[in-house]
């Protein structure tokens, strides 16, 4: 039960970052028209497994959105990391790090 609400937190992060990246003027073109397809996926009467069959319409739905989020978020740019010199003179990549 905790892995599952683990997962849960991860993919409300996720789906915070593909807002960001969608309202972002620097990311791709063709990345924000993949990030289209979540929803488009949602809304469309076309899915691998149809809502009206009881139970298993709607357990696709929990699967595939997440992985397709996960999937755009890991093909994200990352921003270059920034440079820095200490008071010592040692340079200093200054970034985050994002777990894969």
């Amino acid at each position: 039960m905790a892995r599952l609400l683990t997962r849960f937190v991860t993919f409300r992060k996720e789906l915070a970052t593909l807002w960001r990246a969608f309202m972002a003027p620097e990311t791709p073109v063709h990345l924000k028209a993949l990030m289209l397809l979540v929803p488009a996926y949602l809304l469309s009467p076309i899915d691998m497994v149809p809502d009206f069959i009881p139970l298993l319409g709607w357990v696709d739905d929990f699967v595939v959105i997440p992985l397709m989020v996960s999937w755009i978020v890991a093909m994200l740019p990352r921003k270059a990391p920034v440079y820095e010199r200490t008071a010592d003179g040692a340079k200093v990549i200054d970034g985050t790090y994002r777990k894969r």
